[in-house]
């Protein structure tokens, strides 16, 4: 069984900064893309940040500059660092990554979402 536990989320005021952190966990796990989402109310589901096996990184337009994702390899954990945050980052924030256990199949999961507040 495949488990994506995330922290870090919290209350921060505008400009101020917070790390998320995911670790996957499982028997003889392994996966390929680590990346978070995030959901507002009312509004999609949509991708944040995304580093793949290879080490390429991806981030949607309105975070570029400000936000950072890195991945332990390892230890199958990935980081979004998030700074200059600013009001309109407020939503659930989820991670998500692709992977294998016991060489099967490649399978999708998801994280349980940290709320994420930027407000004075």
């Amino acid at each position: 069984q495949v488990q994506l536990v995330e922290s870090g989320g919290g209350l921060v005021q505008p400009g101020g900064s917070l790390k998320l952190s995911c670790a996957a966990s499982g028997d003889s796990l392994s996966v390929t893309v680590m990346g978070w989402y995030r959901q507002a109310p009312g509004q999609e589901r949509e991708l944040v940040a995304a580093v793949f096996s290879g080490g390429t990184v991806k981030y949607r337009d309105s975070v570029k500059g400000r936000f950072t994702i890195s991945r332990k390899a390892a230890e199958n954990t990935v980081y979004l660092q998030m700074n200059s945050l600013k009001p309109e980052d407020t939503a659930v924030y989820y991670c998500k990554t692709y992977g294998r256990v016991l060489g099967g199949i490649l399978t999708e999961y998801w994280g349980q979402g940290t709320q994420v507040t930027v407000s004075s």
